[in-house]
């Protein structure tokens, strides 16, 4: 997990990709935390993708480094937010202070379970990274 933790924060702006029925929505993202060994990220229960995540949990984040390595990660989201959750988050990134407090009734945690992670170089040589 260390080194896709690592890949994204490293990168900084990553891509979730969520479904609305059948139609696919991808947006731009820029948190993600370690939560007990698992990745965690957030969202606000106020926005379509909270509600795209509750109705299918499956996603798939994409993210691309100065080289040109591709990481894909998939996973099942698992909501976690809990004033714990919320209190690490707004350590690990300050600035999420702009939108969110803990306990405001909108600032939402959630963990990749069954997370798999593969980069893959530009020449095509993939490579599983342990989640």
């Amino acid at each position: 997990m260390k080194e896709v933790l690592e890949f994204l924060t490293t990168n900084k702006i990553f891509y979730l990709a969520t479904t609305d029925e059948n139609q696919p929505h991808v947006r731009p993202m820029g948190f993600v935390m370690d939560y007990d060994g698992k990745l965690a990220f957030c969202t606000s229960n106020q926005k379509d993708m909270y509600k795209q995540l509750v109705a299918n949990p499956n996603v798939e984040f994409c993210s691309i480094d100065a080289g040109f390595n591709t990481l894909r990660l998939c996973g099942k989201e698992v909501f976690c937010t809990s004033e714990e959750t919320q209190r690490k988050a707004l350590e690990v990134m300050p600035g999420l202070g702009k939108m969110y407090a803990v306990g405001d009734g909108k600032f939402e945690i959630f963990y990749l379970d069954d997370a798999q992670a593969i980069c893959q170089t530009m020449s095509g040589e993939k490579k599983r990274l342990a989640v």
